[in-house]
């Protein structure tokens, strides 16, 4: 494709930053990562600038540089008229910095938060009420002030972080993935929030790993090893796409089956689950070739491309391609009853606090099941009672056919977890994490040895084994954790929001695996924010204030939301709306 050209940094008195041959490496061990390599760029003034590219692009790199934290190896940086590496302590008075882990104290209030910051910020006693509530407001957060933060939800958090950067109002406000692990009620209000203070004159440079954000940005600019590939208006590199993108309809599978089978077409070079439908991109002009087989009743359909598509045909034979999953099971699969999960009227009480409300449903072996729900509804405890991890309060649970209550170290033999937050050891190496979950999972000697083998080829992870965990990119954690999570070739695999922050092109890896595991039998279950990926789960039940909202296909879910101002909904729309009138139709 043509693709938008990376441009110079033309100087222009309405540019809020200027990047010019900006490089920047660390060391690695004994490696060496040109986390940028001569980037050139210009945000404008006033409006949304976004940085996107795959995981260890460079992307927290760029923002670190820009608020003044890290030194450019080559190159210059200016930010607001400044040189960041000549006055990084001016930059930092004027600008305002979110990092994607952003550093709440959790044991104290949503208040003392607030008080905090203002004194890091040095801002002055007087003019400080005034802007507490105009932030309570903007965030939500007004009946919250006294609330522990560590109590608060995930987005709510997010909200914490954001009202806390701006406790200064800043002039340029720097986001590194503000997005990451909220709901999507959550991700519009924050979104909310950033329309209203460019609005108000405020300028932003925001990272992102989710594309529907990014077209939402005037101007985005992708980042691939350290180098920017392109600059532009998210439609200019959409619009390189025309005639390219196409959606496949009809046929008699299901579009999870579809998609994989439509991936290896010749000429495609992008297939994803998009509805009941499979959104595909060409490599050049044209319709795909469909002919019998799988295909038969599968008819193409042109649709206007988007940065999505933009941003995979781009990076499209960048990287090498990944193996395919290896998925065989150690046991037969009559090893385990069908159904393999059966959840009765399940309670978690924390103190006076149910977090989970008398819950039931059941799932079927090679089945993928999604747990959906907004933060703090009460995803991560079902989860965590269901892998024997948490004990239930009330009620019954079995999984593999053991029940829980009374034989969760037999359960747990057959389960495969990857939780929400990256659970590894950081200071020990992706190798040395993967040693202590074979042995934690009984394997020795030879078995031990070839899974590790397996995990490091299958993942990749083979040129950062040696690398401390807590150092490798936000993509890499994940692969690392979903390899560990493997080892043992469990019969049910459950996955606590496996793709949270991670790229495209990491988000169809792991639902390529998660696919193949699912047609050889293992059953899954996952929870995600991310509402496309829920296109891919066979069933999908909605949690909200730790009750069952809805259960159902996708189809049924989005049938429930439908009105005849939302005729067709997509899932995103669909939860937002059952999630928001507490039941839908």
């Amino acid at each position: 494709m043509t693709r938008p050209s990376a441009a110079e940094p033309p100087p222009a008195d309405s540019a809020i930053l200027a990047a010019e041959n900006l490089s920047k490496s660390f060391r690695v061990g004994k490696r060496r990562i040109d986390a940028l390599d001569g980037v050139s760029f210009t945000a404008e003034a006033g409006g949304i600038t976004g940085l996107i590219g795959p995981d260890g692009a460079g992307k927290t790199t760029l923002m670190r540089l820009a608020a003044g934290l890290l030194l450019p190896d080559t190159g210059r940086l200016s930010v607001l008229g400044l040189d960041a590496a000549e006055e990084p302590l001016a930059v930092q008075s004027r600008v305002g910095y979110m990092p994607q882990r952003f550093g709440l104290y959790e044991d104290l209030t949503v208040q003392e938060n607030l008080d905090l910051y203002a004194d890091l910020q040095g801002v002055p006693s007087d003019e400080r009420p005034p802007r507490y509530t105009e932030l309570m407001h903007m965030t939500g957060l007004a009946a919250f002030t006294g609330r522990l933060a560590g109590r608060l939800s995930g987005g709510m958090k997010q909200k914490l972080g954001l009202a806390c950067t701006l406790v200064r109002a800043p002039e340029l406000l720097l986001l590194d993935e503000p997005t990451v692990g909220v709901d999507p009620v959550s991700r519009r209000e924050l979104w909310a929030i950033v329309d209203r203070l460019v609005g108000e004159g405020m300028s932003v440079l925001l990272s992102t790993a989710y594309l529907d954000e990014a077209e939402r940005c005037d101007e985005v600019v992708l980042l691939h090893e350290g180098g920017a590939l392109g600059h532009g208006p998210p439609e200019q590199f959409a619009g390189a796409l025309h005639g390219r993108s196409f959606t496949l309809h009809g046929g008699g599978l299901k579009p999870r089956q579809l998609q994989p089978r439509a991936a290896v077409l010749p000429g495609v070079v992008d297939a994803v689950v998009q509805g009941e439908q499979v959104r595909i991109v060409m490599a050049e002009s044209g319709e795909p070739e469909l002919a019998g087989g799988p295909f038969a009743g599968v008819r193409p359909e042109p649709v206007a491309p988007r940065l999505e598509d933009a941003f995979v045909a781009l990076l499209h034979g960048r990287r090498p391609p990944s193996p395919p999953p290896e998925v065989a099971s150690q046991r037969a699969a009559d090893a385990v009853p069908d159904p393999v999960i059966v959840v009765r009227e399940l309670e978690r009480r924390f103190g006076e606090f149910r977090a989970v409300k008398g819950i039931s449903f059941e799932v079927r072996r090679g089945e993928v099941f999604g747990l959906l729900g907004a933060n703090g509804a009460g995803k991560s405890t079902t989860f965590r009672m269901l892998c024997g991890l948490l004990p239930a309060s009330g009620g019954s649970l079995s999984v593999a056919g053991v029940d829980l209550r009374h034989a969760a170290a037999q359960a747990r033999r057959r389960i495969g977890y990857m939780s929400q937050r990256f659970s590894l050891y950081g200071n020990l190496s992706a190798r040395q994490n993967l040693h202590f979950f074979a042995s934690a999972y009984g394997l020795y000697g030879r078995r031990r040895a070839e899974r590790i083998a397996w995990s490091l080829a299958q993942f990749e992870l083979e040129s950062l084994a040696d690398a401390p965990s807590a150092d490798l990119p936000l993509g890499y954690k994940q692969r690392l954790a979903m390899a560990a999570a493997l080892l043992h070739q469990p019969d049910i695999l459950f996955l606590d929001e496996p793709t949270s922050g991670v790229d495209p092109l990491a988000r169809r890896e792991f639902w390529h695996r998660i696919n193949a595991l699912a047609e050889a039998g293992v059953t899954v279950m996952v929870t995600t924010h991310f509402m496309e990926e829920a296109e891919y789960c066979d069933r999908i039940a909605i949690l909200a204030a730790g009750s069952l909202l809805a259960l159902g296909t996708p189809a049924e879910i989005k049938a429930r939301a439908r009105t005849p101002q939302l005729p067709e909904p997509t899932m995103e729309e669909a939860f937002i709306a059952l999630i928001q009138d507490g039941g839908g139709a």
